[in-house]
């Protein structure tokens, strides 16, 4: 059997865990396939300068700083584009696809915005596209909501996507530092980029979650259109108060399937200590998704990382190799639906949570009689008042729990209450999930 041949354009942690798979496991990938996958080219602006270690095991690769040689290469038969962004990369696979080459992507935040259109072109063009790696790296989370459980009508999924988030919050709960103090641990340890913006603000699981509900809703949502927030104004002192509650806190990716629309968020929320997700700690990353027969299931691995995202690269490579060896039929759509709808999230101002109301005040008196007032007029009713001791009158923190209540109304009260002149800053407002409790 002739070797299929890959061309890799992208050599930083993505595509040198891919080579150290594909190096480390090239006889199990060769019995397993019936064939060679075979390095054939390689693309990297700094391979002359600065090339990864894993690439002295293919020494016969040919090797540039111009990614249009790998892609117009007669040598290469699928393209690996482990770039990221949306510029050049978006212009390597659609090159790759003109040229009757199969892609195979980890780029999540191309995949999420034109993604449809990408596997449109590759439809037409005769070639496949795989993205497997796009999301939660090492859990194959594509193949569950695409084949494994493609029977099943999907009515709610709740994440953990994003593995830099969920390390500094677990690290923020075990130590009780602050969150630019682990953030900057973070950071050394490579976690984190130097420019965390799409970390610690929610962009990158919103990526993400366009991603899957695309997968598991038949949806195609612009990510911009997912109410975001991330976890910059989290505490040291939320983990206090939350632990009191038998809750924690964690960045949840989630979609709901309601009557009044599709609700996806990106969010800090409180799971309760007894939810799977909420001992999903480090870089780890977890999918839990209800189907309408197949009730609950349970994804958990590492979220990033050279070789676990590596290891989604190369089984995609693989999947590919098979279909290419085969000239079988036109394989099932990377987004798991002929095709996908046109969508926007519902509004999610009618979702109704239970909430969690963190306040930083200058103490004096009447200061809840005026808080409470205020969530009165909103119709919402007070659970439970909650304040540790504390020296910091110029500061001092407190928690007010409220009983479910519409989000809508939440935020309202919350804009209110902002413009009392006690307030050190604005309310923080976290809903309660239940995470894998019915």
């Amino acid at each position: 059997m002739s070797p299929i041949r890959v061309g890799i354009i992208g050599l930083g942690n993505v595509g040198g865990g891919a080579l150290r798979i594909l190096a480390d496991n090239a006889s199990l990938i060769n019995r397993k396939l019936g064939a060679e996958l075979r390095v054939a080219a390689v693309c990297s602006r700094s391979i002359e300068s600065k090339a990864p270690e894993e690439l002295s095991a293919f020494p016969e690769a040919r090797r540039t700083t111009d990614w249009r040689e790998v892609v117009e290469s007669p040598e290469v038969d699928v393209v690996a584009e482990l770039v990221g962004g949306t510029g050049a990369a978006g212009e390597i696979i659609e090159a790759a696809i003109a040229r009757g080459k199969s892609v195979v992507t980890a780029n999540k935040e191309l995949m999420a915005a034109r993604g449809a259109e990408i596997w449109s072109l590759a439809r037409q063009a005769g070639v496949r596209l795989a993205m497997e790696a796009s999301v939660a790296g090492g859990i194959p989370i594509h193949s569950v909501l695409r084949e494994g459980i493609a029977g099943d009508r999907i009515e709610a999924l709740l994440g953990i996507l994003n593995g830099t988030c969920n390390f500094i919050l677990t690290e923020m709960e075990r130590r009780g530092e602050s969150l630019e103090t682990v953030l900057a641990e973070a950071q050394r340890l490579g976690y984190a980029e130097a420019d965390p913006t799409a970390d610690v603000e929610g962009y990158d699981a919103r990526s993400k979650l366009s991603l899957l509900a695309a997968l598991a809703f038949g949806v195609q949502v612009k990510p911009e259109s997912i109410p975001t927030e991330g976890i910059r104004r989290i505490r040291d002192v939320d983990f206090l108060y939350a632990d009191r509650l038998r809750h924690t806190v964690r960045l949840l990716a989630a979609a709901e399937q309601t009557p009044d629309g599709l609700y996806l968020a990106v969010r800090p929320a409180l799971l309760p200590k007894s939810a799977i997700l909420a001992n999903v700690s480090g870089s780890y990353n977890a999918v839990w998704v209800r189907g309408a027969h197949g009730a609950d299931t349970f994804y958990y691995g590492r979220g990033a990382g050279p070789t676990p995202t590596g290891v989604a690269v190369v089984s995609d490579l693989m999947n590919v190799a098979r279909e290419l060896m085969m000239g079988g039929p036109e394989r099932v759509s990377p987004f798991a639906h002929a095709e996908l709808e046109p969508g926007s999230p519902a509004d999610i101002g009618g979702e109704v949570r239970p909430y969690y109301l963190r306040f930083r005040v200058r103490d004096r008196p009447g200061i809840i009689a005026e808080l409470a007032s205020i969530l009165a007029s909103a119709q919402i009713s007070v659970d439970a008042v909650l304040q540790e001791p504390s020296e910091a009158k110029d500061d001092l923190p407190f928690v007010v729990t409220v009983e479910p209540a519409p989000r809508r109304s939440v935020e309202q009260a919350i804009e209110r209450m902002s413009a009392l002149d006690f307030l050190v800053d604005k309310p923080l407002a976290l809903p309660f999930e239940k995470g894998l409790e019915s």
